[in-house]
């Protein structure tokens, strides 16, 4: 199925600001809004479609990815959209803060962490793409009372204390603070018989293994996205994200710029001078590259298409080959005539025999 145009979606220009696309966004969110809307279906996609035209397009990164690639090139970043309403209340609660101000409080209190992990790959990886396993050491849902943090045969009660809402009211004065309250630590509920598995938290600690898949063309610092993979929610709540954030090592032979790749060759001064067909490695394997009659050092030439490749698209970029012309340390005697004489075939000036103060006596 086709996406819509995220810009068509929220109803803004390609060149929309960042405030215009935020006012846009809540326009449509408060619209559609599930409370308003209670078992409209079509609404709901609507609430969910315009969630994930916010998330790109008040993101510049991602933004810019989208303008130039479209819907295909986001899936490189990370970016699979929403799991659902839950996951849209725990990631955009303030745009409804004073409208549906309580519900969204109460799913980002109970939504679980956001979990990070730093992989580092080769530039050969970056360039392929790579399936990784990672072992993560996160919470889980207890495996005894999965995640309701009661024994069997009980549930929760509602905390007496706030009444459920998670927060208590105080009168300092003229002002009125809200503080979680002390009682149920924020979550609204009171455990009377706790799990005797996790004590109560409704989580243990456990080392899971994931499939990391590493698109080519990732650049250094990029981050991918796994959608409830973090820590496990309450009362409900979405579980949190893993983000995996990707690091490149450094090549010994090549530099990268964007999806070009730099690297140097020295050739000797008759392959410059008369030009020459060589052989270069690259990356993955080797070229042939062509280097013209007359070529000066630090020339740079390119062999099309052995860089690294746009990520999601069939394209490539250059391997630009920076020229060194080497000039030999130490010439045998024929050496030195051959280019004595070509000195003076030449016009120019014609060193001295024995180096710059002439041959020693």
């Amino acid at each position: 199925m086709t996406k819509r145009d995220f810009y068509e979606i929220l109803g803004v220009g390609k060149d929309a600001h960042k405030d215009e696309i935020k006012k846009a966004y809540r326009q449509a969110a408060l619209k559609y809004h599930p409370d308003k809307n209670p078992g409209d279906k079509e609404a709901e996609d609507k609430f969910k479609a315009a969630a994930e035209a916010y998330e790109v397009l008040s993101d510049e990164q991602k933004r810019q990815v989208y303008d130039r690639y479209g819907h295909e090139g986001l899936r490189g970043t990370g970016y699979q959209g929403f799991s659902g309403t839950e996951d849209i209340f725990s990631s955009f609660g303030d745009i409804f803060e004073g409208f549906f101000g309580h519900r969204t409080q109460q799913r980002e209190r109970g939504r679980g962490a956001d979990l990070r992990y730093d992989m580092t790959i080769a530039l050969e990886e970056a360039a392929t793409g790579v399936e990784k396993v990672v072992s993560v050491e996160k919470y889980v849902s207890c495996t005894v009372c999965k995640g309701s943090r009661c024994e069997a045969g009980h549930k929760p009660e509602i905390c007496h204390a706030c009444g459920g809402h998670g927060q208590v009211r105080r009168q300092q004065g003229f002002f009125a603070i809200s503080m979680p309250c002390g009682a149920c630590g924020g979550s609204g509920q009171a455990i009377k018989h706790p799990c005797k598995q996790c004590r109560g938290l409704g989580k243990e600690l456990k080392k899971k293994e994931l499939k990391v898949k590493i698109p080519a063309g990732m650049e250094d610092g990029a981050s991918l996205r796994l959608l409830g993979e973090g820590e496990p929610g309450t009362m409900g709540a979405p579980d949190g994200d893993l983000y995996i954030l990707v690091y490149i090592k450094d090549h010994p032979n090549f530099e990268r710029h964007g999806d070009d790749l730099v690297t140097r060759l020295r050739i000797t001064f008759p392959q410059a001078a008369l030009g020459a067909e060589v052989e270069i490695p690259t990356l993955l394997g080797t070229t042939k590259l062509h280097i013209p009659k007359g070529t000066q050092s630090h020339t740079l030439l390119k062999a099309k298409g052995e860089g690294m490749p746009t990520l999601h698209s069939k394209s490539k970029g250059n391997l630009v080959v920076q020229i060194i012309v080497d000039v030999p340390e130490k010439l045998s005697k024929e050496q030195e005539n051959l280019l004595h004489e070509y000195a003076k075939i030449s016009g120019g000036p014609v060193p001295k025999k024995g180096g710059f103060f002439g041959a020693k006596k």
